[in-house]
């Protein structure tokens, strides 16, 4: 019994938690959990839900010298209403990588949560980390879990970058809703600021930027898309709201102090003021 039980164990064991979860406990899924939460008669395939929900908006992602760099504003919207002025959507997924998240915000947030267990699982299963590509392919089939709600309205739509220890270089990857993935060169957005934030990129980035200049680039980049997109939240000075920003390198994931983000957004500000007044 005890030979048997142990075979079992084996056979069902996989460094891929979300895989266990499919599993043993699929109801836990994000995309499951809210699918088993629908009204009665309400299914995948049904008619879209006229639900309003907290949307997360715009993340700029590029790469410099020595990295990549990421950076969300901090609104979220619900319909033409503001629903936060504090969310936060660039987390670190691992040590060497970070997640950026759009749209329906509480799956985001889940899916962001599973799939920092998931690296953390695959570590500890493993013993050593997962590479960057495989990473982005994880994600990518967590994003294609959650088709069904994307169908209806409730779509998550990631960045992901991270630094790749073997290659030395800093990597960029998008994804659409079916959980297709693609690596970006340079610089990349999504949200609905990223047009205008892509406007301001493709004026500001330049290759082999230093970390500081990422920074700016990214910070300028925001400001750009808040001054012509209302669900994206603009650097406040009066609520000491700034940007989450991480830039990923060969020494780790780490988040940019809000005091210097507060100086760029001070010197950006501060330059747009006296390009008007001489305008």
């Amino acid at each position: 019994m005890q030979e048997t039980s142990a075979s079992q164990v084996a056979a069902n064991a996989t460094s891929s938690f979300t895989e266990h979860l499919q599993r043993s406990r699929p109801e836990l899924l994000p995309y499951n959990a809210l699918h088993n939460g629908m009204p009665n008669g309400m299914t995948a395939g049904s008619a879209a839900v006229p639900v309003q929900v907290p949307h997360a908006t715009t993340i700029v992602a590029m790469t410099y010298a020595g990295g990549v760099l990421m950076a969300g504003d901090r609104r979220a919207t619900m319909g033409n209403v503001i629903a936060s002025r504090h969310i936060e959507k660039v987390f670190p997924a691992d040590h060497y990588s970070v997640l950026g998240i759009a749209g329906t915000a509480g799956i985001a947030l889940d899916i962001t949560r599973l799939f920092q267990v998931e690296l953390e699982h695959y570590e500890k299963i493993e013993g050593t980390q997962l590479s960057l590509d495989g990473k982005a392919n994880r994600l990518g089939a967590m994003i294609r879990g959650n088709l069904p709600m994307a169908m209806q309205g409730l779509a998550v739509i990631p960045l992901f970058a991270g630094f790749d220890r073997p290659t030395g270089v800093g990597r960029l990857f998008s994804y659409d809703i079916t959980g297709g993935r693609y690596e970006e060169q340079e610089h990349h957005t999504v949200g609905s600021g990223s047009m205008f934030a892509r406007g301001a990129l493709k004026k500001l980035w330049r290759p082999n930027l230093s970390e500081d200049e990422a920074v700016r680039v990214a910070v300028e980049a925001l400001y750009d898309a808040a001054d012509d997109d209302s669900a994206t939240g603009g650097p406040d000075p009066v609520r000491q709201l700034w940007p989450v920003v991480y830039a990923v390198s060969r020494s780790g994931a780490v988040r940019i102090p809000e005091r210097q983000l507060a100086a760029v957004a001070g010197t950006i500000i501060e330059s747009r003021a006296v390009a008007q007044r001489e305008a």
